[in-house]
């Protein structure tokens, strides 16, 4: 017995349809990028982040074929840029080039107009980026060990400025009074910029700032560079010991660089960058002129930025509730 079916004529219409969105789509991923990228960074020009970014997004475009645009959206603490990249079409022409305070400013600020573990996806882990403990040259310190005895003997006389509560110099400062016994004054800037200008002026006496902008500074004589926060010291200030070996055995912060795009952006988008970033990360001359900017080149899969960043996340949760900061 011979079983026939009957479709409706709608059926086929509604198959026929579905296909036609989806063949589209797919080809979109396929041709990208199609288009100029808009590469933001959520922090003025000139900082170790812009310096990044540009680096990349030169490189990049070479790779890819288009023109990779940088984009300078500065403000509150790089929440404006973040925000602006969260809400961004999921279309892979607009990415985000930001540091540590994807991981930390979910917990700084008591309201965000959007969630940063929720609303951005991690590409690649650029890069790594220690701070330099750096000081007003009128300060005739020769070492660390002389800055903590000065310091202990004179609680709150020295002043460390720092680029916002809960920012990377924030907690590199931090840490070091924690781990030094020592009570320095807090000078707490809207930016590092502002906090840099006042190290040089002498208004304020140290700073932990981001080698790529600290090194230029101890190079010229400006300031003084007594220590670099990472687990060894950096090619560009070879004769600078580490935090850990001028006398405070276990300190270390490391600050990082990485590329993330609006969550919901197609997997195999995310894939292609993750792909591009990584090869030109592998190139020697690339590596140089990390190198040569006092970062550490990282590189790795999405997944493995993803897992980071949620541990960054993760240990910044525990330093608020450490140091009783209250949100913003």
């Amino acid at each position: 017995m011979t079983q026939r079916f009957r479709f409706p004529l709608a059926s086929f219409a509604c198959l026929a349809a579905g296909l036609a969105c989806i063949v589209p789509a797919a080809h979109a991923q396929d041709a990208y990028p199609s288009k100029p990228i808009r590469m933001v960074v959520p922090f003025p020009p000139g900082g170790s982040i812009d310096m990044t970014a540009r680096l990349v997004g030169q490189k990049l475009s070479t790779a890819l074929g288009q023109p990779v645009l940088v984009d300078n959206r500065p403000g509150a603490s790089g929440n404006i840029g973040m925000d602006y990249v969260a809400k961004a079409p999921k279309d892979g022409y607009t990415l985000l080039m930001v540091h540590t305070g994807l991981a930390s400013n979910g917990h700084m600020f008591a309201k965000l107009p959007y969630d940063p573990i929720k609303d951005l996806a991690p590409v690649i882990r650029v890069a790594d980026q220690p701070n330099v403990l750096i000081m007003n040259p009128k300060w005739t310190f020769k070492n660390v060990g002389e800055l903590v005895a000065y310091a202990k003997a004179n609680p709150g006389k020295l002043s460390v400025g720092t680029s916002g509560v809960g920012g990377p110099q924030d907690v590199a400062a931090r840490r070091f009074m924690q781990m030094t016994g020592t009570d320095l004054l807090n000078v707490a800037y809207k930016g590092g910029a502002p906090a840099l200008s006042d190290l040089v002026g002498g208004q304020i006496d140290m700073m932990f700032e981001t080698s790529p902008t600290a090194v230029p500074y101890a190079k010229s004589g400006k300031l003084k560079a007594l220590a670099v926060t990472g687990d060894k010291r950096v090619s560009t200030l070879p004769d600078v010991p580490t935090v850990a070996e001028s006398g405070v055995p276990g300190y270390r912060f490391m600050g990082w660089v990485g590329l993330v795009a609006p969550a919901g952006t197609p997997a195999p988008i995310i894939a292609k960058l993750n792909e591009q970033v990584q090869a030109l990360l592998k190139n020697a001359d690339t590596q140089k002129q990390f190198t040569d900017l006092s970062l550490e080149v990282i590189g790795g899969s999405t997944a493995d930025f993803t897992s980071f960043v949620r541990k960054e996340s993760n240990d910044y949760a525990r330093f608020v509730k450490d140091f009783n900061i209250t949100p913003q």
